[in-house]
């Protein structure tokens, strides 16, 4: 099937402390996002990328690309209001039919392996998601300064990309937006469908603070 990937990057670097958007720092002497793209397009060189950046950032993102020769094949989307709209508007450019992966454009470190098993899982279910387990303990907000243990075993952490068939992930996206839709699969969940999970890779961290570049630094 037909492969599509929405790199969703709208961050403005505020809990990165940096007055340059987060997904243009550099890492490893270029911007985040251009590893990100890189991963998708090494992993499958015929999958279409389509960026989603605010519109203020479009014309940074045109010169990065001119100052470090970046030549994978995108388009460029305008972004929403929000994530949820974020993502809508890049659905509204596929055209055609097949899977499409949504993904946090400041996740670079991405698995090749986590990558094929989401786009394989798809094809038997609709909807994919990477997950890891909890290593730490972790406590339930029960009442105003209460809380309780819960058994770890039962939650995961969720990741991206998140993989759903394009029929799917476009008809669920014309519901109505609601501040409950933290991701795509709470989307899809919401549309009355089943999400399955995948094992992720602990390195697939989003990088959101000045903490996660040290990690990402060393990663590198």
């Amino acid at each position: 099937m037909k492969r599509y990937a929405v790199i969703v990057a709208g961050g403005k670097g505020t809990r990165m402390k940096s007055l340059v958007p987060k997904q243009f720092i550099e890492l490893k002497g270029k911007p985040i996002l251009m590893h990100t793209l890189e991963v998708f397009y090494t992993y499958d060189k015929g999958i279409e990328l389509f960026l989603v950046l605010p519109e203020d950032q479009q014309l940074v993102w045109q010169e990065l690309c001119k100052k470090h020769y970046f030549k994978i094949p995108h388009t460029v989307v305008t972004g929403g209001v929000t994530r949820f709209h974020s993502v809508s508007n890049g659905l509204k450019k596929i055209e055609g039919d097949g899977v499409v992966a949504i993904h946090d454009g400041v996740r670079p470190f991405v698995s090749l392996s986590v990558l094929d098993s989401c786009f394989k899982s798809v094809e038997k279910w609709d909807a994919v998601i990477p997950t890891v387990d909890i290593q730490e303990s972790i406590r339930e907000i029960i009442d105003e300064g209460a809380t309780q243990m819960v058994d770890r075993s039962k939650y995961m952490l969720v990741q991206t990309p998140q993989v759903f068939k394009t029929k799917l992930l476009k008809a669920a996206y014309n519901q109505p937006y609601s501040p409950l839709f933290t991701d795509d699969a709470s989307v899809v969940e919401a549309f009355g469908e089943t999400v399955h999970t995948v094992e992720g890779n602990f390195e697939n961290i989003k990088l959101t603070t000045p903490y996660h570049l040290k990690i990402a630094e060393v990663l590198m």
